[in-house]
């Protein structure tokens, strides 16, 4: 919790607080609103007085000391000068306030601790949580919290109310449940004692303040319910984090005008644990009533609705626990009924009172109705649960009270202060059923396991298997703890007064004070029973209230007899029989069964013979009774519970059945004369014959003949008996569904095949209606038949009952086909058309397809929408057709049209049927041609296009093959005919080539007939034809304005025009066939385009005016110009081509062909060529041959000696040549070219010339050696240079370089080929040197056209590598002894150099030991070989560079080891010292063994040598601790010895009745040849001894341990060689136990490491796989190691033809290593890379460290 303002002590020393002589008190101020928030530290020595502490108090906060003001502890008891050292402790937490009762302005925070209690520690071990017995714990939670709630309430003179609250209402936060009481409240020091766990009532004294202000035991009340419950300082917490994880105490003391809170949370604990910080330690809120601003998480919303009620309430205490379980909502939702019952049975007595819940007649007031627990459930949208436990009537304790006839009270006195009440309760049989309750939620702990309906359980205790008594402390239910019963009201061995079931027909309920231990949680008595049972308590009998000395054993058993004889009512069997046993029943319960022959029941008597009816029987049996069966040895009359009834069902003639049921299911209500009515009258009712009527009509004759399909009427048929009486089953009500009477109906059709049944139903009687068949319309088939009806039984379908054939009825009757009721058509013959007849036969059948045929004449009338039909006739008999079906109508096209004909046959009952039909267009029959007008009017050049129909006679378009349909013109030479074939579609535009007729100037008349020549009854159609000169563009001319004057273009005319220019005033005209010039409209000046232009100026095209032509640049570029007109009659072109001329002349021009390098002390290879252009550079001819000596030449180095200049004249250019410069540096060259008033530039390139010479790139001086360790690398890499004779660098590339050198000079990388690159250099690399001591030289050489260039000559001193491992030097104590076990002595190494140096500063953890046992398999150190670390430096140590292998363990075993140093000099080479051979000793000796371990012997004191020997040849040696076999210069005895496991006097003898036998010990064993048992030794049958052989050592000071052999002893024999042979195969068996579990060790061993090999085999292969990938190859999963070879081969390949191209080399220049002041180089790295690209390192240089 944070401070409210902040604020900590500003002060504290020493522990807790208080220092030395100091206390640390916290100040809140709250004297007004504005007074600060935190708190303020104030130190108080020890010797002040009330004065001193309140100036300084006035001193700290500022204050006046004559303000007013008091100072009191959060409980609002004010300081004086006499409670000032008493209330003035150390940490504790006081206000300023203007008076006592003054409300808290703000609210304040009070430091509190809550260590747990020393009793957490003492008494933890005693008491468990909340253990579960097939029950869920959360009810006895929830109980601790009402029991905190009861003691708080107990002083209450008011209702004491207790609310348990279930916030389950998401809108409302998170789940919660509060315990809410209206109890006195508590202070915050009694808030801070419940925080501290296990701080019980008992031990709050002292400084604690105590909750209870001083704990007084409360004075005996009846039941013990004193509300004195709340008790541990346990059962609260435990309660509270086992329901959830937080709890919130809110709590105000009557008295106080505060209100306390505290939060305990798991989080919070966790916190503080994490932060180091103290646990059990946090604060109290101190507050006003109702005030809730410190509530802002939204998870507790509904604590503001909780704290505003504080208002109203003097004095309360709320516990509210959040962070609830996800379970626990659950169980709390969906057991509300079951949990809040178990509650009202834990409380019961406090809510009803030491009586119960009895039924009270009128409400008595006593202490007990003003307890007041109320549970409420809120869910999200649903209506609260509230229920009141006193409402609940169902709890156990309230059924034992209300099911109880009488009660039996006592009172148990036990050693100390101990009082048990205790009450008795008496559950009576009433003559079938037990009265005991039964408990609702847990039935099954009653319930026995055989528990059957039709089979009585014996002896079926009434109690089951619970205990008698509930027990109750406080008179508070402890749920797990009941008592089973006291030895005066068990049943007694013997018969008693009271028959043996009275004993469980008894419940009972205990009722201790608080002198008997709980467990903290009250769940469980400690010691109650035990305490019960003891020997000194005193039981007596309460009667009246008064306690009665006497004997407490007979009063309960005269108690029992007579509740037994009072309230017990049971059967009396009488007229006995005999015993029988009973094999129909299972196997525990065929006997005994005694037989009885009547019985007494409720005064009423039952014999044998008797007629009877049972009752909760299924069905309901009637007869008379055989006999009576009682379980049991019983011999005579008996009263007893329960028994069977045997009884003959009746009739018997109808039923030959006996039924057993219990005697309890007997009706007593039914008298005998109803069931022998009920006999007789059952016998009467069989069923007799069978009545059938038609109700509906069409009744069914005897051998009728009918057409087919007649209905047969619904018949109702009744059951009669011989009365006449109409029956629907068997008579008697017993016999259920199964007796059930149904009439079965069954209709056979008979045909040569086989009698076939059509027709099979079922009915049974409905109650109201009769059976009851509907009528049958679908018997059509023609043939003979039978209707059979049969009386049957329900479920077994049998027509006969007790050999008596059931009644029938059988109907014969045949079936003939109808009269025709329905037709269909016959096979067609199509196409059909129009106009031409067809035929359509007919087929009748009768309504169900029966074929008939038509007897009576008919007229067809015929429908088909939109067509015309009729027909000639119409034919009877069996073949029936309608001849000469004519139809006319529209049929839309060629293809025709479906037509639905719709036939109808007046008279039938199905009397139209539907023929589809296509009907097509018939024959042609004329000509139809459009445009309709007699004269056409058209266009000289144009094709007229005619529409022509081809029709029939309903004016449909008809098409068949071959019609072509023609149309001649006349009138005019050359004419065009026109054809077209109209066979698939019979219509199509008729039209052909254009009507041209030539100079025509006006109009022409011509005829046109169009006829078809194959349908020569089809009448030709004719037309005239006005034909007018035509009016559309004919010609299209180009005209250029100059002035005045218009100058016509012709068609592919050449103009010449000045390059650059532009053409203006281009004007067009047209004109049509009659040579008039035709207007341009808008319409015309669309069809208008050119092709020089995109963009045309429409209002320019109106005017006549072409767009302006731009005259190309380039005199080369020719343009072509290009007018089109095109519309739907004409399309006209006119075109010309631009030609430009060369403008003034405007530049000079100088173009230089070949290269445009030029080699230093060389000319220039190729030619400059001067021209003089215009300004878009067209060549105009200025020059001449006279015009060379005004040419000009210039440039910085020009050799103007050489110069050549030439006129040429057929390009008209001057030629210049012999260009060459004087040598100087290499680089751009520019050329200046004049002549007359222009000029131009060229610029060459001066490279350097041929090599001549080598040169070595940032090398030192040459004349000195330059000095270098032997295998280091060279300071700077070799880069040579090639350089011509002025020493101008050559960048001459694949120049081959060659390093010269002496054989026993070595340099990495090996001498490779070099060549030059493209600035003709070449990187040798970074050398590594091997070479001998001395100087030594090397020269670089390069070879260029054939010619050797010499290079530079390069002296090297070679020096020894004082970095360079060669061997390692191992010190250690030669002399020493190694014994098994032991230590090493310390080795000593040293890791020596090539200059003989000890190599310092190496990490120790690349030096190792490595130690094996050596074998005949070689030196090599194997791979299970131990391997050890050396050990850390200490400061004694000698110089650095020594590395030290001390304490290293000895091996256990005996043997030659191999001991060997190495050095990891790189990951993959290690440096080996010389291998030390070491002899291992045996250590100290310790024990006895024998070299094979022994069997256990088993031996008898018989006289057979045999049995009797314990040892053959056994031999002993010495060992060390590690089994190595030692002392083989020790000489001494072994001492064999007898003993027992006690010390017994009776232990067998050594042969010669002798206890110890004496063996000699020489070189290091003994040999025990023989141990043999005297004959009749003493000794224990069946025991085992021990053999104990003691080694007896002179020359030794210690005590060896000795070896002990255990054996068995035995008097027999026969049992000594079974044992024998047992222990040998124990033996044996625990040999192969020890081979097994080293075998299947050794194979676990191996398959972890073989599974270890393949995860790290899988991890590579996936590290492999992607690296792969990120190179782009894959790998496929099938066929991989051809793949891969494959793909290995190509790699290699490519890495060969990458060795053989020149590398890249780096370009940066090393550095010194001589300067001091370099601190080092960014990356300086030699790359090598492989054949794919990939590097494959770079080494990078030191950095040298330097001083800044």
């Amino acid at each position: 919790m944070a401070a409210a303002g902040g604020g900590g002590p500003s002060v504290g020393t020493g522990e807790g607080g208080g220092g030395d002589g100091y206390r640390t008190v916290y100040l809140f101020d709250r004297r007004e609103k504005e007074s600060e928030l935190g708190d303020r530290a104030l130190q108080v020595t020890e010797r002040s007085d009330f004065a001193a502490f309140r100036a300084s108090v006035c001193q700290t906060l500022g204050i006046s000391p004559e303000e007013k003001f008091v100072i009191t502890t959060t409980s609002r008891k004010e300081i004086t000068c006499d409670n000032f050292d008493e209330t003035v402790k150390d940490g504790v937490t006081l206000y300023l306030l203007q008076s006592v009762n003054q409300l808290l302005l703000t609210a304040t925070k009070e430091r509190i601790d809550f260590l747990p209690h020393y009793d957490t520690l003492v008494k933890s071990g005693m008491y468990e949580y909340y253990a579960s017995e097939g029950q869920n714990p959360l009810p006895f939670a929830l109980a601790e919290l009402i029991d905190n709630s009861l003691s708080a309430t107990s002083r209450n003179t008011g209702v004491r109310r207790i609310q348990i609250k279930l916030h389950f209402d998401e809108t409302q936060g998170k789940p919660a449940v509060a315990v809410i009481d209206n109890g006195r409240g508590m202070t915050s020091k009694q808030l801070n004692n419940w925080a501290v766990y296990r701080l019980s009532k008992f031990t709050r004294q002292g400084d604690f303040e105590s909750d209870h202000s001083g704990y007084v035991r409360p004075l005996p009340v009846p039941r013990s319910l004193n509300s004195d419950i709340s008790y541990f300082g346990v059962g609260g917490k435990q309660a509270v984090f086992f329901v959830g994880q937080s709890a919130r105490m809110i709590s105000k003391p009557a008295d106080s005008q505060d209100v306390h809170e505290l939060v305990l949370s798991k989080e919070d604990f966790e916190k503080k644990e994490k932060n180091k910080e103290a646990i059990y330690s946090g604060y109290i809120r101190n507050r006003k009533p109702s005030d809730s601003v410190h509530i802002t998480n939204d998870d507790e919303r509904f604590l503001q609705h909780l704290i505003s009620e504080e208002k109203e309430k003097d004095s309360f205490t709320a516990v509210v626990i959040t962070g609830v379980q996800p379970e626990h909502i659950q169980y709390l939702k969906n057991y509300f009924l079951l949990w809040t019952r178990q509650l009202a049975h834990i409380y019961h007595y406090y809510i009803h009172g030491p009586k119960g819940n009895e039924k009270r007649t009128s409400k008595e007031v006593g202490p007990f109705n003003n307890i007041d627990i109320e549970i409420s459930m809120f869910e999200k949208g649903k209506t609260p649960k509230i229920i009141n436990l006193r409402e609940i009537q169902d709890d156990m304790q309230t059924l034992y009270i209300n099911t109880a006839a009488d009660s039996f009270e006592f009172k148990a006195h036990v050693e100390g202060d101990g009082v048990v009440e205790g009450i008795i309760r008496y559950h009576p049989f009433l003559y079938d059923r037990e009265t005991y309750p039964d408990d609702p939620c847990f039935p099954s702990k009653l319930k026995d396991e055989d528990d059957d309906d039709d089979c009585f359980i014996f002896e079926k205790a009434a109690r089951g298997k619970r205990p008698i008594f509930e027990c109750f402390w406080n008179g508070r239910l402890i749920p797990y703890t009941s008592v089973e019963d006291f030895d005066w009201c068990t049943p007694p061995k013997k018969r008693g007064l009271a028959p043996i079931e009275c004993y469980n027909r008894i419940s009972g309920a205990l009722f201790t004070n608080d002198k008997f231990q709980v467990s903290t949680n009250k769940l469980t008595f400690m010691d109650l029973e035990l305490k019960l049972k003891d020997k000194n308590t005193l039981f007596t009998r309460i009667l009246n209230g008064q306690e009665q000395r006497m004997k407490i054993d007979r009063e309960f058993a005269l108690w029992l007899k007579d509740c037994h004889e009072k309230y017990d009512k049971q059967i009396k069997f009488t007229l006995f029989k005999g015993i029988i046993t009973r094999p129909d029943l299972p196997s525990k319960k065929q006997g005994p069964w005694a037989t009885y022959s009547a019985i007494e029941w409720d005064g009423k008597i039952y014999k044998a013979g008797q007629l009877v009816k049972t009752i909760k029987t299924l069905p309901l049996f009637y007869g008379s009774i055989v006999k009576f069966f009682l379980y049991g040895d019983h011999d005579g009359e008996v009263y007893a519970t329960g028994g069977e009834v045997q009884i003959a069902m009746e009739p018997q003639a109808l039923y030959d059945e006996i039924k057993t049921v219990p005697i309890a299911k007997l009706d007593r209500t039914v008298a005998e004369k109803a069931v022998k009515k009920y006999v007789e009258d059952e016998m009467a009712r069989l069923p007799d014959r069978l009545s059938v009527t038609w109700p509906e009509g069409d009744e069914l004759l005897p051998n009728e003949i009918r057409p087919a399909g007649t209905p047969i009427g619904a018949l109702r048929i009744e059951i009669l008996n011989k009365k006449g009486e109409a029956m629907q089953k068997l008579p008697g009500t017993s016999h259920g569904g199964s007796k059930k009477l149904l009439v079965e109906l069954k209709v056979i059709l008979h045909s040569p095949s086989g009698s076939k049944e059509i027709i099979s139903h079922i009915s049974q009687h409905g109650g109201k209606w009769p059976y009851w068949f509907k009528k049958m319309e679908n018997i059509q088939k023609l043939g003979n038949y039978t209707l059979k009806l049969q009386v049957v039984l329900n479920e077994s379908n049998a027509d006969t009952y007790a050999g008596r054939p059931l009644p029938s009825k059988a109907i014969k009757f045949s079936v003939k086909e109808g009269k025709p009721e329905k037709f269909s058509f016959g096979l067609l013959d199509p196409p059909f058309r129009v106009g031409v007849p067809f035929n359509i036969p007919l087929e009748f059948q009768d309504e169900f397809g029966h074929t008939s045929q038509l007897s009576t004449d008919i007229q067809p009338v015929f429908e088909a929408s939109g067509l015309s039909l009729h027909y000639e006739e119409i034919t009877n008999g069996p073949n029936c057709v309608i001849r000469g079906v004519t139809a006319k109508g529209p049929v839309n096209s060629c293809q025709g049209k479906n037509f639905n004909l719709k036939v109808i046959l007046p008279g039938l009952k199905e009397d139209s049927q539907i023929l589809k039909i296509r009907l097509l267009p018939g024959p042609p029959h004329r000509l139809k041609v459009k445009p309709d007008s007699e004269i056409l009017v058209i266009e000289n050049g144009t094709a007229f296009p005619f529409q022509v129909e081809v029709l029939d006679e309903s004016d449909n378009i008809t098409a068949q093959p071959k019609l072509i349909v023609h149309c001649k013109f006349s009138g005019a030479p050359n004419l065009p005919l026109y054809v077209v074939d109209c066979s698939s579609s019979g219509t199509s535009i008729l039209s052909g080539p254009a009507i041209q007729v030539q100079n025509i100037k006006k109009d022409q008349t011509l005829k046109a007939k169009i006829e078809i020549p194959s349908c020569k009854d089809v009448a030709p159609v004719e037309k005239t034809i006005k034909l007018l000169p035509s009016s559309h563009v004919a010609r299209l001319q180009i005209f250029s304005v100059e002035g005045q004057k218009a100058i016509q273009i012709k068609h592919q005319d050449e103009v010449n025009w000045i390059a650059g220019d532009i053409m203006h005033n281009l004007i067009f005209q047209m004109y049509d066939e009659g040579e008039r010039e035709i207007h341009i409209t808008s319409a015309l000046a669309e069809k208008i385009k050119v092709n020089w232009t995109p963009e045309i100026n429409k209002e320019h095209l109106l005017q006549g005016l072409l767009p302006d032509v731009q005259v190309p640049t380039s005199v080369k570029d020719m343009r072509y110009c290009q007018v089109s007109f095109q519309d739907d009659h004409v399309s006209l072109e006119s075109a010309f081509t631009v030609r430009p001329l060369p403008d003034e002349p405007k530049h000079l021009k100088c173009e230089l062909k070949g290269g445009k390098t030029v080699q230093m002390g060389q000319e220039l290879q190729g030619e400059i060529v001067i021209i003089v252009t215009d300004q878009y550079g067209n060549q105009i001819q200025a020059f001449s041959p006279s015009s060379l000596s005004a040419l000009g030449i210039a440039g910085i180095g020009l050799d103007s000696s050489h110069l050549k200049t030439t006129f040429q004249e057929n390009t008209q250019s001057i030629s210049v040549r012999g260009i060459k410069f004087i040598p100087g540096p290499p680089g751009n060259k520019d050329l200046c070219f004049t002549w007359r008033e222009f000029s131009d530039f060229i610029r060459v390139q001066l490279i350097s010339g041929p090599p001549a010479k080598l040169l070595l790139v940032d090398w030192p001086e040459l004349k000195e050696s330059i000095p270098v360790i032997n295998g280091r690398e060279l300071q700077n890499p070799l880069i040579v240079q090639l350089c011509d004779q002025w020493d101008n660098p050559a960048l001459v590339p694949q120049v081959k370089i060659s390093l010269i050198k002496a054989n026993n000079l070595k340099l990495t990388p090996s001498n490779q080929q070099h060549k030059t690159d493209e600035r003709g250099r070449a990187n040798l690399g970074v050398f590594s040197v091997y070479a001998p001591r001395g100087e030594h030289i090397m020269q670089v050489k390069a070879i260029y056209n054939k010619n050797t260039i010499e290079g530079p000559i390069i002296k090297l001193m070679i020096l020894p590598d004082p970095e360079k491992p060669i061997r390692l030097n191992v010190k250690y104590d030669k002399d020493a002894s190694f014994l098994a076990g032991g230590i090493f002595t310390d080795f000593m190494i040293t890791v020596i150099s090539e200059d003989d140096s000890i190599i310092k500063n190496i990490n120790p953890a690349r030096i190792s030991m490595k130690m094996w046992k050596l074998s005949n398999s070689g030196n090599r150190p194997p791979a299970n070989a131990e391997t050890f670390s050396c050990n850390k430096i200490k400061d004694n140590d000698k110089e650095d560079g020594c590395f030290y292998f001390r304490d290293k363990a000895i091996p256990n075993k005996v043997g030659t080891y191999c001991i060997q140093f190495g050095f990891m000099m790189d990951k993959a080479n290690i440096l080996n010292s010389e291998q030390i051979i070491v002899d291992v000793l045996p250590n100290q000796p310790v024990k006895l063994v024998p070299e094979i371990q022994p069997a256990t012997p088993a031996v008898s004191n018989v006289r057979s040598v045999a049995s009797r020997t314990l040892v053959k040849d056994l031999y002993l040696r010495i060992t060390d601790d590690y089994n190595n076999h030692t002392g083989i210069d020790l000489v001494g005895t072994v001492m064999a010895t007898i003993k027992g496991s006690n010390e017994e006097d009776d232990t067998p003898l050594f042969i010669g009745k002798v206890r110890t036998l004496e063996f000699p010990f020489v070189k290091g064993s003994s040999e025990i040849t023989s141990l043999v048992l005297a004959e009749n030794s003493p000794g224990r049958d069946s025991t085992e001894y021990f053999i104990v052989f003691e080694p007896r050592l002179p020359g030794l000071s210690r005590t060896l341990e000795s070896y002990i052999l255990p054996f068995m002893f035995y008097n027999d024999v026969k049992k000594q060689q079974q044992m024998a042979a047992l222990t040998k195969e124990k033996d044996q068996l625990s040999k192969s136990i020890i081979m097994y579990r080293s075998l299947f060790d050794a194979s676990k061993q191996l398959l972890d490491e073989m599974k270890c090999q393949v995860e790290e085999a899988k991890l590579k292969e996936a590290q492999l796989r992607n690296e792969l990938k990120t190179h782009n190859i894959d790998i496929p999963t099938t066929q991989q190691m051809p793949h891969i070879e494959a793909l290995l081969k190509r790699k290699i390949s490519e890495q060969e033809e990458l060795k053989k191209k020149p590398r890249r080399s780096c370009t940066l220049p090393n550095y010194t290593k001589g300067s001091g002041d370099v601190l080092g180089k960014v990356l300086h790295p030699s790359i090598q890379r492989t054949a794919d690209g990939k590097y494959l390192g770079g080494k990078f240089q030191k950095v040298p460290k330097t001083k800044t």
